[in-house]
C-alpha cells in the first residue's frame, strides 16, 4: 500500500489529442485537468493511482490524453546567444570537454566568412578557443565532440525521450 504523500509525488503522462506525449505533469494537475473535463484518462499500461477524497476515490492513469483543441503554442528557435549555446552544449567545451572559463567559439571564424548561427557557434574552454585561433578546427587539428545544431520543440524532445523510455521497458 502506498500513502497519500508517495502518490502525491507521483507523475503521469500527458499526450495531446492526437496521442502524441507532450509533456510530464504532477498527479495534482493531472487530476484538475480530469475532473475539468480538459483530459480523459488512457490505460496503455493498465496502471494508475487511486486517490481518496472524503467524498469520492478518484482513478488516475499514468497517461492521459487532452481533449481541448487549443492552437497549437508556437513555438520559436531561441536565439543563438552565450546562455542558449551553454545550455545546448551541457555547459562544457566542445572541444575537450572542460567545464570552466567558457566562451562561444565561431567554428568557421567570422573573419573567415562564418555566420553566428547555430550550426556554426559552440562553446569552447579559453585554452581550447586561443588553441584553435583564427582557424576552422581542422586547421587546428582539433575535433568538436558533438555535431552542433539547433535545438529542436520542447515536445519533441520529450516525446523522443518518452519513446526512448517505453522502448527500454519493452526489452
Amino acid at each position: 500500500m502506498t500513502s497519500a504523500t508517495e502518490v502525491l509525488r507521483q507523475s503521469v503522462v500527458v499526450f495531446s489529442k492526437n496521442y502524441l506525449p507532450v509533456s510530464r505533469v504532477n498527479i495534482r494537475r493531472a487530476i484538475a485537468l480530469l475532473v475539468t473535463g480538459k483530459a480523459e484518462p488512457l490505460d496503455f499500461s493498465g496502471n494508475g493511482y487511486s486517490v481518496h477524497s472524503p467524498s469520492i476515490v478518484l482513478f488516475v492513469p499514468q497517461e492521459i490524453r487532452l481533449t481541448m483543441t487549443d492552437a497549437e503554442r508556437v513555438w520559436k528557435l531561441p536565439p543563438v546567444n552565450r546562455r542558449e549555446v551553454l545550455r545546448r552544449d551541457k555547459y562544457a567545451c566542445q572541444y575537450c570537454g572542460n567545464t570552466k572559463k567558457l566562451t562561444l567559439d565561431h567554428i568557421i571564424p567570422r573573419s573567415k566568412g562564418g555566420k553566428h548561427s547555430w550550426d556554426n557557434v559552440v562553446i569552447a574552454c579559453e585554452p581550447c578557443n586561443s588553441r584553435k585561433g583564427d582557424r576552422t578546427p581542422v586547421q587546428a587539428g582539433m575535433i568538436l565532440r558533438t555535431k552542433p545544431k539547433a535545438p529542436i520543440h520542447p515536445a519533441v524532445a520529450f516525446a523522443e525521450q518518452f519513446w526512448r523510455e517505453q522502448q527500454v521497458n519493452l526489452e
